[in-house]
């Protein structure tokens, strides 16, 4: 394989459509790794389950927060431009489907 083929295109600085929000995006990713380690702290505490639980789920709705809004950036972004460019935006759009089966599952 090439490198272009193992390496997703950015643009020619490398950088993502998030680029103007990576900042926020990694604030929302810093809370969320605080929710984890907390997380770890009610474990070592002996915490009732059902808290440990209530927290677990808090943090996972915040990933699938950060995971829809990346999606709706990469369609709205790299689907799109793929479209404008005159590229068949197929394989965009696979990858956008591929993810969301990805987040079903989890």
């Amino acid at each position: 394989m090439t490198e272009a083929e193992t390496t997703p295109p950015g643009d020619e600085a490398g950088q993502y459509w998030y680029a103007a929000d990576k900042q926020a995006l990694l604030g929302r990713l810093r809370r969320i790794e605080g929710q984890v380690r907390g997380l770890h702290r009610m474990v070592e505490q002996d915490t009732y389950c059902i808290d440990v639980l209530t927290q677990i789920s808090a943090a996972t709705r915040a990933l699938q927060a950060v995971a829809v809004g990346l999606l709706e950036g990469h369609i709205a972004h790299c689907v799109m431009d793929a479209a404008q460019n005159g590229t068949d935006p197929s394989a965009k759009v696979k990858e956008a489907s591929d993810a969301i089966a990805r987040l079903v599952r989890s």
